[in-house]
C-alpha cells in the first residue's frame, strides 16, 4: 500500500480522502516521533461507508457466496498476514509504542485467529427440527446478521480488529470498522490485504477519526445491526443506550479488574514470575491484567518483597530498544489518568512500594510509567475498585480459601482471574466460584482462539472467539415447509 493511500479511508472499495479534507498526525508515544499523517473522517463519511456495506450486503456478493469459499478467503488473509508480518509488527509497534517483540507476537496470534474462523466458517449448517409431522420439515438455519459497526481500542488495535472482523466474513456480514484515532494503520494494513485478495467492494469499510464525530453513527444508525465495541465501561454504557433506539444487537467487551489468587502452597517461583507478567506485561495496558494480587497472609511479606524487587529492575524503553522489557503508555492524557489513579491510591492509604513516576532523563521524549506496586491496600481503596489500566499491582492478603473467593470476586467487573497452588481440589473449587469469564490455574495471560473470551457482570455483554464468537455474528432462523399444503378448514368455507 503506498503512503498515500496508508492515509485515506477506505469506503466501497477505494482509498479516499475525508470529505472536509480533515488529517490527523499520530505520533509514536515511545518518543514522540511522527508515524505518519491520516484523514480525519467527517459523520457524513461514516454514513456514506454505512451505506455501501448495507448494499454489499443486499446485494449478497458476500453474504450468497458458499461457507467454504469465505473460509478460504480468512485463511488467505492469515497467509497474507505472515507475508508481511515484519510490515504489521513495526506499524504496530509505532503505533502503540509497544516493543517490537511485543508486536511481532501479536501478528501470530491476530494469524491465529484468522484461520481459526476461516477452519470452521463452514460449520454452521444449521439443524432440522422433529416436528412430529412426516409431511413438515422444519428446520433452523444461522444466517449473517447484516451490516456491522466495529468499534476497537488502542492497546491490541489489530488483535480485537481481528476478533470482530474474522467473523463478521465468516459469516457473511459486511462491515464498517473504526479503529482507535491514535493507533489506525494496522487496521488499514488488513483492509488492504483483504482487497488486494479480492474482497468484493463495500463488504470492509474503514473510517478514521473521533469517537463523538465518526464512530457515534455505528451505534445509532438503522442501517447497522450490530455493534461490537470493546474499550471503557462508560464509552460503553453510551453505546448500549445509543443502540437501544433502534433496538440493534450490542457486543460490548469493557475491561476488567483481575485478580490473581496466590495460596501459600503455590509454585513459589512460578507465581511470582508471572505476578509480574500478570500485572506489567504490555506495560498494563491489557483488559485482563492481573492488577489485583490477592495473596495468603503467610507468605505475602516475603512474596511481595520480591516482587517490588523485581519490578522495580524492569527496563522502560521505546519500541525497538533492544533492552527495554516494557513500553511506553499510550499517550500524556492517560498517563496523567495513571499518575492520578496512583496518588488517589496512595492518599486513601495505599502504600507506594516503587514506581510512582514517569521514569528517568532518558524517556522524557516517551509516555513512560514506571511498574508500580501499591501494598496494604484495603477493598475501598480507589486503586482497588477502580480499573487503572497502566502498569500497577496492588496488593491485598487473605488467609483462608472462602475469603480469597468473597474478595476476588469483590468488583463490578469479570473478565478474568487465576488461581495458584498446588492442591488440585483447592484451584478446581475456587476457579468455578470465581465470577469471570477465564480462568487460569498456575497461569496467567494466555488465550486459545477456539474458547470464548468475554466476562461478567460489567466486564460486558456478549463473547469472542470459539464458537459463539462465530455465533454473535450471525442471527437464527426458523424455517417451516409443508410438504402436502391443505385446506385447514379453520373457518367455515362460504
Amino acid at each position: 500500500m503506498s503512503a498515500e493511500k496508508v492515509q485515506t479511508l477506505f469506503i466501497d472499495g477505494a482509498w479516499v480522502p475525508a470529505s472536509n479534507a480533515a488529517t490527523r498526525t499520530i505520533y509514536c508515544p515511545g518518543d514522540g516521533s511522527e508515524v505518519g499523517v491520516v484523514s480525519e473522517a467527517t459523520t457524513e463519511d461514516t454514513e456514506r461507508a454505512i451505506a455501501a456495506a448495507r448494499r454489499a450486503f443486499e446485494s449478497g456478493v458476500w453474504a450468497d457466496r458458499p461457507a467454504a469459499e469465505r473460509g478460504d478467503f480468512l485463511l488467505a488473509v492469515a497467509d497474507g498476514i505472515q507475508e508481511r508480518k515484519d510490515e504489521f509488527a513495526r506499524t504496530e509497534a509505532m503505533d502503540t509504542g509497544k516493543r517490537l517483540v511485543e508486536a511481532e507476537g501479536d501478528m501470530d496470534d491476530i494469524t491465529a485467529a484468522f484461520r481459526h474462523f476461516g477452519k470452521i466458517a463452514d460449520h454452521y449448517p444449521g439443524r432440522l427440527v422433529d416436528a412430529g409431522d412426516p409431511t413438515v420439515v422444519s428446520r433452523v438455519v444461522h444466517e449473517p446478521i447484516g451490516v456491522v459497526g466495529m468499534i476497537t481500542p488502542w492497546n491490541f488495535p489489530l488483535l480485537q480488529a481481528s476478533w470482530k472482523i474474522a467473523p463478521a466474513l465468516a459469516a457473511g456480514n459486511s462491515f464498517v470498522i473504526k479503529p482507535a484515532e491514535l493507533t489506525p494503520h494496522t487496521t488499514m494494513l488488513i483492509v488492504d490485504v483483504m482487497d488486494k485478495l479480492g474482497l468484493p467492494a463495500g463488504v470492509a469499510n474503514v473510517v478514521l477519526g473521533d469517537g463523538g464525530t465518526v464512530g457515534a453513527p455505528l451505534s445509532t444508525h438503522k442501517d447497522i445491526d450490530l455493534v461490537s465495541f470493546t474499550g471503557g465501561v462508560v464509552t460503553g454504557r453510551k453505546i448500549a443506550e445509543s443502540a437501544a433506539h433502534t433496538v440493534k444487537d450490542v457486543a460490548l467487551e469493557l475491561g476488567g479488574k483481575n485478580p490473581n489468587v496466590i495460596f501459600a502452597d503455590a509454585d513459589y517461583d512460578a507465581a511470582l514470575d508471572n505476578a509480574l507478567n500478570a500485572g506489567f506485561l504490555d506495560s498494563g495496558l491489557v483488559c485482563s491484567a492481573g492488577t489485583r494480587l490477592i495473596i495468603q497472609d503467610t507468605i505475602a511479606e516475603q512474596f511481595v518483597d520480591e516482587l517490588v524487587r523485581r519490578a522495580g529492575n524492569i527496563v522502560m524503553g521505546g519500541p525497538f530498544d533492544e533492552k527495554a522489557e516494557t513500553g511506553p503508555l499510550i499517550s500524556s492524557e492517560h498517563r496523567d489518568k495513571v499518575t492520578d489513579y496512583v496518588n488517589r491510591g496512595v492518599e486513601a492509604g495505599a502504600r507506594l512500594r516503587t514506581g510512582g513516576h514517569w521514569g528517568g532523563p532518558e524517556h522524557e521524549n516517551g509516555y513512560f510509567y514506571a511498574p508500580t506496586v501499591l501494598d496494604q491496600c484495603t477493598a475501598d481503596n480507589p486503586a482497588v475498585v477502580e480499573e487503572g489500566f497502566g502498569p500497577v499491582i496492588t496488593v491485598e492478603t487473605f488467609s483462608t480459601e472462602d475469603e480469597a473467593i468473597a474478595i476476588a470476586n469483590d468488583t463490578d467487573y469479570g473478565l478474568a482471574g487465576a488461581v495458584w497452588s498446588s492442591d488440585s481440589g483447592v484451584t478446581n473449587r475456587v476457579s468455578r466460584k470465581l465470577r469471570h469469564g477465564t480462568i487460569w490455574i498456575n497461569d496467567y495471560h494466555p488465550y486459545l482462539p477456539q474458547a470464548e473470551w468475554g466476562g461478567f457482570k460489567q466486564s460486558g455483554i456478549g463473547r469472542e472467539l470459539g464458537v459463539t464468537g462465530m455465533e454473535e455474528y450471525t442471527v437464527s432462523k426458523h424455517i417451516y415447509e409443508n410438504t402436502e399444503p391443505a385446506v385447514s378448514g379453520w373457518f367455515p368455507q362460504k
